[in-house]
């Protein structure tokens, strides 16, 4: 054993697990990735959901029989690394590849989710396919942004852009995490990456969102619910307060509010709500139940 101490929390260690610390991380997570996927669990003995955590991973490592490692880190003995890492809480999981960070989480997931993590991972292994290298990154990145693990997702898309630089779903996807940060210069640095004249949907959608972010500012949602309590046909307010949501991220309260104005008066301003939804549409992503749902109920108010 190298580094931290017997992890108490699983079920002991095996060919394909074990404990290791600060001393021991180069070797058998850095050096040991370029070989295989190596995951490490960084754990703590006080910690309640790493001792449900832990035996899960144990399980679904030796079931994989090979295809992965992990590595256990006691972050109380060993705080060096974690603290490199940028550890906040625990428990915490990265995934290692090719010497490289490329995916993770933190707290205890279903073991269903974890048997799917690993499963994921093996396929990125060193030495797998490169189109199936690519294909399970952007898989683990949407997973871990669907999660709302920013942090993990951001990571899995860096590792991507290192193996394919112009690969347009990984440059918008790491500007999405950017633009959910609410980091737009980032998001827009990012978006620039893309090749000139690229075709792609999803950098589309992310462009739409980046535009529906800047046009409108951080507002005070109060000001507008204010003025809706006393008139609820103020369209204006209700407009405005749409505009705030969707620039906040919250894309359904503002496909509801803009709704609620074209039910009412599809013509005002110029139809400004239906423009508005379209966009906003867009910003989602044609495949987002924002927009499907959105579209659904949009043509129902239309033939109504």
């Amino acid at each position: 054993m190298l580094g931290g101490a017997q992890n108490t929390t699983g079920g002991g260690n095996s060919g394909h697990i074990k404990d290791s610390g600060d001393a021991g991380f180069l070797a058998d997570v850095i050096e040991a990735s370029r070989s295989q996927p190596v995951i490490v669990d960084f754990w703590a003995p006080w910690c309640g959901p790493c001792r449900q955590l832990t035996p899960a991973l144990e399980k679904q490592v030796n079931a994989a029989k090979g295809a992965v490692k992990l590595v256990k880190i006691d972050i109380d003995k060993n705080p060096r690394v974690a603290t490199q890492l940028r550890i906040q809480s625990i428990p915490t999981v990265y995934a290692f590849v090719d010497g490289q960070p490329v995916d993770g989480f933190q707290g205890a997931l279903p073991e269903s989710q974890i048997k799917a993590f690993i499963e994921r991972l093996s396929k990125a292994g060193p030495g797998a396919d490169g189109a199936a290298d690519i294909e399970a990154l952007l898989a683990m990145a949407a997973e871990s942004a669907q999660l709302g693990d920013l942090g993990g997702a951001a990571q899995a898309y860096a590792q991507l852009l290192q193996l394919d630089p112009e690969n347009a779903k990984a440059i918008a996807g790491l500007a999405r995490v950017y633009l959910a940060s609410g980091d737009l210069e980032r998001a827009e640095e990012i978006l620039s990456m893309a090749p000139a004249g690229a075709k792609d949907p999803e950098l589309d959608s992310v462009r739409a969102a980046l535009k529906l972010a800047r046009a409108a500012p951080a507002s005070d949602f109060a000001e507008f619910e204010d003025r809706l309590k006393a008139d609820p046909n103020d369209h204006q307010a209700r407009y405005a307060l749409a505009e705030a949501l969707a620039a906040s991220g919250r894309l359904d309260e503002a496909v509801d509010a803009l709704l609620h104005i074209f039910a009412r008066d599809r013509e005002w301003n110029g139809g400004a709500a239906r423009a508005k939804l379209v966009e906003i549409f867009e910003a989602a992503g044609p495949n987002s139940d924002v927009a499907k749902t959105g579209r659904r109920r949009l043509s129902s108010l239309m033939f109504s």
